[in-house]
């Protein structure tokens, strides 16, 4: 390990599943990971997912584009997009609703019927209670107020809150996620995927180039910032970015299109 930079080691050590950049590694093409999960979330013994795609992008022309941390497939057909935040901030009620429609609007085509729209799940996983109702798990389905009955859409949100760590299979899983150690998980599929990451070399060589990647990314939003502000020469954002000079005129030709 000794040709890693040794900062990037302690970083990789702490990281838990419950941190977006580290379970993106864990669960990218990862089909038993996610099948694991989504059996505890969804308490379903007969899942079987298909496909997993991690950091998945749905554009939209006319509005905003969003990133789906985990996006998989059954063998039903039904969607599941599983969102991790650490933050109550990314786990908003209309963040849930958008997220949703924008899945909607790119499994359909024009002709498809409406009754032929595959179900979809929205899952949050938060660190903190982000309903704040001391639940363990929320589940959010359309109802008709007048009846109670349900509208069956088959449009499902669930919040899971990670400060539920009892002895429960979800409070388990709970554990797991917030682990830095996989010899301390439970599950041993998440075990075995986060060690890979973490005491493999070539896995821990796949998570130093992604803390590489964040911290470019990191001095590239830093450039963008001041040379929006006008204020800076070229080479003195390139001094405060710690960029090269002609990847901040890069930068800045990118800006001015």
């Amino acid at each position: 390990m000794e040709q890693f930079n040794p900062k990037d080691l302690e970083r990789l050590q702490k990281l838990r599943l419950i941190d977006d950049d580290f379970m993106s590694k864990c669960f990218e093409d990862n089909i038993e990971c996610t099948e694991l999960i989504l059996s505890i979330i969804l308490e379903r013994n007969d899942l079987k997912v298909q496909k997993v795609q991690t950091q998945y992008k749905i554009k939209n022309l006319q509005g905003r584009s969003i990133i789906l941390d985990i996006y998989a497939t059954d063998k039903n057909g039904k969607k599941y997009n599983i969102e991790v935040q650490r933050s109550d901030k990314g786990a908003g009620a209309k963040r849930a609703r958008y997220n949703s429609s924008l899945i909607d609007a790119n499994i359909t085509t024009s002709g498809d019927k409406y009754e032929n729209i595959s179900e979809i799940y929205i899952i949050f996983i938060t660190e903190k209670d982000a309903l704040g109702k001391n639940l363990p798990i929320y589940h959010i389905d359309r109802i008709i107020r007048e009846t109670g009955e349900l509208f069956g859409d088959e449009s499902h949100i669930i919040y899971v809150n990670g400060e539920n760590t009892d002895n429960s299979p979800l409070g388990i899983l709970m554990q797991d996620f917030k682990c830095t150690n996989p010899a301390d998980m439970k599950y041993k599929q998440l075990a075995k995927r986060a060690s890979y990451f973490k005491e493999n070399k070539e896995g821990v060589a796949t998570m130093c180039k992604l803390l590489e990647d964040m911290r470019k990314e990191e001095r590239i939003n830093i450039a963008k910032t001041m040379l929006k502000l006008n204020k800076l020469s070229i080479e003195e954002v390139a001094q405060c970015s710690n960029l090269t000079i002609q990847e901040v005129k890069d930068i800045e030709a990118e800006l001015s299109k």
